[in-house]
């Protein structure tokens, strides 16, 4: 049989493929805008005689998911929080599932995440030689399709760009137990742009005078890393590497400028290496069959070994809270789960493993809180339920509009000193006298 007869043979709608599935599975979509659409319908369509299906995704983005509203019959988990998760977290609809993200497609293979019965993804149309490719979003979906229980079912998606890899970006339909083509409308989430705060564009200009003429950059979500982009494209740098768990809007930009080329890079040269993308319509039209970038594996990009293997490495990345013992949570505030450890922890200390590299968390140095008043986002300590993302001994430099702080290898004192300096200077008093509550403020520097 040749790939266009296994492909007729295996061709089902939604409400059939997904038949499969029975109470006490555990469905894994795929990720990012991997997650199905016509599937995930027909699936919630079944809802009266299902119950206790796990869903397990990450980064829920729109359409919301219609099994995640309708709880006992579906437990919906997410590695990596959107503001959709969270919408649906506040009405004890989804739960967050930590993890240390390049481990992912080792522990999925040796059995040591929850099994996997199904598994629904989005893809590309089958190409001529009968592989489905997984669009901008590799991560650890042939982990997980490989060792599925009962299926594989792939749902096609007409405008998802072909990405080149790297390796793992496609399946073959031989490897497939149904396909179903998904509706003309469901296209992709593309990611709004959003202007720059007065405060990322200097936390922005702060880490500039750190990137020089080779460096290999990893930008991580957000304000912040997008105008650290867009400041490079203003700049006078040159021969720039990439190197990241997500391309977004910032890579296309540096790449299409010529900054962005590769050419000093020690593996992957004149190429982005990347595991899943996020943006705009244009950035996905820019990925299509482009060979500037290579689509790999989770456990390829962020394994912190092959990081430090790239010299000059900088890594970008955001936070909401650091305490004066420069301790870094990038997740909740309190208990409510905001984000996601993701690949934080990858970059963080394979940039820092690298042969000249640097990792920089930022944050702005407020934020609003939900009854309006102003708070100070360095704390003398995090709220109870908050969570440590990044311990303190894995911290290089902090940076905040204010400016930026090395505090690797400091003591408490000097950590707590150089933060203090960086925090809102309306806060400062308090935070003085809380580190010296808190015995790591040294009298001399008072």
């Amino acid at each position: 049989m040749n790939h266009m007869e296994m492909y007729k043979a295996k061709l089902r709608s939604a409400d059939e493929a997904v038949k499969v599935v029975k109470s006490g599975d555990v469905v894994e979509y795929g990720h990012f805008n991997g997650k199905p659409i016509a599937c995930d319908k027909a699936l919630a369509r079944r809802h009266a005689e299902l119950k206790n299906v796990e869903i397990h995704t990450a980064l829920t983005l729109p359409p919301p998911p219609d099994t995640a509203m309708k709880p006992g019959s579906f437990i919906f988990v997410d590695w990596q929080f959107s503001k959709l998760t969270r919408m649906l977290q506040q009405n004890g609809l989804a739960y967050y599932s930590p993890i240390l993200y390049h481990n992912a497609p080792e522990m999925i293979r040796e059995g040591k995440i929850t099994r996997r019965d199904v598994v629904i993804a989005r893809v590309c149309p089958m190409d001529e030689k009968g592989f489905f490719n997984l669009g901008p979003q590799n991560s650890e979906t042939m982990a997980k399709m490989e060792m599925a229980g009962t299926a594989v079912i792939v749902e096609v998606c007409k405008t998802m760009p072909v990405c080149l890899g790297g390796a793992e970006e496609s399946i073959h339909v031989s490897k497939v137990s149904a396909i179903v083509e998904g509706a003309d409308g469901d296209g992709l989430f593309c990611a709004p742009d959003i202007s720059p705060e007065p405060e990322e564009v200097k936390i922005a200009e702060h880490i500039m005078p750190h990137i020089s003429d080779g460096a290999c950059i990893q930008l991580g979500i957000g304000g912040i890393p997008a105008q650290v982009g867009k400041l490079i494209v203003e700049s006078n740098l040159k021969d720039l590497g990439g190197h990241s768990e997500m391309i977004s809007d910032a890579y296309m930009r540096l790449i299409e400028c010529g900054k962005m080329n590769g050419k000093r890079k020690n593996i992957d040269r004149y190429r982005v290496a990347y595991t899943f993308a996020v943006g705009s319509k244009e950035l996905y039209e820019f990925m299509h069959n482009n060979p500037a970038i290579a689509s790999y594996p989770v456990d390829y990009t962020n394994d912190p070994r092959n990081i430090a293997r790239l010299e000059n490495f900088v890594s970008i990345n955001n936070a909401l809270q650091v305490d004066l013992y420069s301790q870094v949570n990038a997740e909740s505030i309190g208990m409510k789960q905001i984000s996601g450890n993701g690949g934080m922890w990858d970059f963080v200390i394979g940039s820092q493993w690298s042969r000249g590299g640097k990792s920089f968390i930022c944050l702005a140095s407020t934020y609003n809180a939900s009854d309006g008043s102003l708070r100070s986002s360095i704390v003398p300590t995090f709220d109870p339920g908050s969570i440590v993302t990044v311990p303190r001994q894995m911290v290089d430099y902090v940076v905040t509009e204010f400016g930026a702080a090395r505090v690797k290898l400091m003591p408490t004192w000097k950590r707590a000193e150089a933060l203090i300096n960086i925090s809102h200077p309306q806060f400062r008093d308090e935070l003085i006298k809380a580190a010296e509550k808190m015995k790591i403020w040294h009298k001399a520097t008072a």
